[in-house]
């Protein structure tokens, strides 16, 4: 069994193209390692060996997944993508992991998606009525299927992948490599984030985060636009701007409240500093009297620093994580009856003993977890607990690529503040507000559906994250 800590992550892509053959699987290793933290189920690699292509996909984390004998069975060549999975659409198997290979009358593909269509279930009854069998449950192989659609009708890869974003709407930063080209492509809110780097060696590299980028030593360059494409290949590196400006930008907020890594820069604002603001912002709006200011590792570290800051509270550690253990992991069954927030995080009784404590964390979905947070400072001798959130209350769901698919679950929609305080057993609760997310990133374009309900595209009609598997289920009833 699953066991659901808090938000679930994203997805992360990676892609590069080398002017020499190389042990480019090696380098998207790392590149994937670093990405990590955007999903935990699946990961891949395709490499591009003269045009023969081979791949290694499997469930698990990158280090379980490529051993050194996996990575060994993958040969040098020019190009390769990568991806680690968190699924926030179709179920936890293999058919779902990514890099999707596809091969079609004018060659290969193989593409690696971030990011949630919101208009896929249309798209895919499309696909379906025209003959395209499906094999996964996944939006990316929609967009797989629109592309090779495209790419047979048009006079190059990078047509065919403009051409699919006139169908496409929603969430979609992908990494797509043919026989001879890398391509990247954002879509045009810039839902999700993407760049690109350059190694000393001359590999160009392309990655959800810039943290990425470092990771195998590259130097960043810069994040791609909005609708913008990215070609690189035998002409060099073109970009392709017909889609930029078709909307207002939109990027996911939450990527800095949690989502991203800390050192990583997205669209030229630092997800450390953005992290850093909303500390300060709530201890402003939301002031408590304290002894210490703790975070909940590890995406409430840099808001706990920031309240610290502005309060002039002391910043301390009071709660470890057990580094063993991701955002997600395997229970060894109901029958031991553990309690998941034990195994991965345990309080400091030194540091919050007798001590009002200011607990930040980046959110409350359900409060389950906070409350045994909580219960693990109480337990510890913390005196007070004054809860801060880095983030405002969830009330809607997400269509682009956050795992928050009902309302009727989210505990903010059900109490008030005051009643969620109660709930988790802290003395007080306080949230950032909505009205101040654009400090964050200093005030550019940013989507903020899940907390105001002011969705960029069309709702879904259909929202459940297993609504591919009970079509399926449902026509082979008929």
């Amino acid at each position: 069994m699953v066991i659901t800590m808090s938000l679930q992550e994203e997805c992360g892509v990676f892609g590069l193209i080398s002017p020499e053959s190389a042990d480019l699987a090696g380098v998207v290793y790392y590149g994937l390692y670093a990405l990590q933290h955007r999903g935990q189920e699946s990961c891949g690699i395709v490499v591009n060996d003269d045009g023969v292509f081979s791949s290694h996909k499997d469930l698990g984390l990158v280090s379980e997944v490529f051993s050194p004998d996996a990575l060994s069975r993958l040969p040098k060549g020019k190009m390769a993508v990568g991806h680690v999975r968190y699924g926030t659409t179709g179920g936890n198997n293999r058919n779902n992991c990514q890099p999707i290979e596809v091969n079609h009358q004018k060659g290969k593909m193989a593409l690696a998606h971030n990011g949630n269509l919101s208009n896929a279930v249309r798209l895919r009854d499309q696909l379906e009525l025209s003959g395209a069998i499906f094999h996964t449950t996944s939006d990316t192989e929609t967009i797989a299927y629109i592309i090779t659609r495209e790419r047979l009708r048009t006079a190059s890869i990078e047509d065919a992948v403009s051409k699919a974003m006139d169908s496409l709407d929603g969430a979609y930063s992908l990494v797509l490599m043919s026989a001879q080209k890398l391509i990247c492509a954002r879509d045009p809110y810039g839902f999700r984030p993407l760049c690109y780097g350059k190694t000393p060696e001359g590999i160009y590299v392309a990655a959800s985060e810039s943290c990425a980028l470092k990771a195998i030593g590259a130097e960043f360059v810069r994040d791609l636009e909005p609708g913008e494409i990215l070609v690189f290949g035998p002409q060099g590196i073109v970009s392709r701007r017909e889609h930029c400006g078709k909307q207002k930008k939109k990027l996911c907020i939450f990527e800095y409240i949690y989502f991203a890594r800390p050192d990583s820069v997205i669209d030229g604002v630092s997800v450390h500093e953005a992290r850093i603001r909303a500390g300060r912002i709530l201890a402003k709006e939301h002031p408590a009297e304290a002894d210490i200011v703790i975070g909940v590792p590890d995406s409430g570290l840099d808001a706990a620093l920031g309240f610290s800051m502005e309060s002039g509270i002391d910043y301390g550690i009071g709660l470890i994580k057990n580094k063993y253990i991701g955002r997600t992991f395997i229970s060894p069954g109901q029958s031991a009856r553990l309690d998941q927030v034990r195994i991965k995080l345990s309080a400091i009784e030194e540091s919050v003993r007798d001590r009002r404590v200011v607990l930040i964390d980046d959110s409350i979905v359900r409060g389950t977890t906070s409350g045994r947070i909580v219960k693990l400072l109480r337990e510890a001798g913390a005196k007070e607990i004054h809860m801060r959130i880095s983030s405002p209350p969830f009330l809607n769901p997400c269509y682009y690529g956050t795992d928050i698919d009902s309302r009727e679950n989210l505990i903010a929609c059900r109490h008030s503040v005051e009643e969620t305080a109660r709930l988790i057993g802290a003395d007080s609760l306080g949230y950032l507000p909505v009205s101040q997310l654009g400090t964050l990133i200093g005030g550019c374009g940013y989507c903020s559906a899940c907390f105001d309900g002011n969705y960029p595209t069309e709702v879904p009609v259909d929202t459940r994250k297993d609504r591919f598997e009970r079509k399926l289920s449902e026509k082979r009833a008929e």
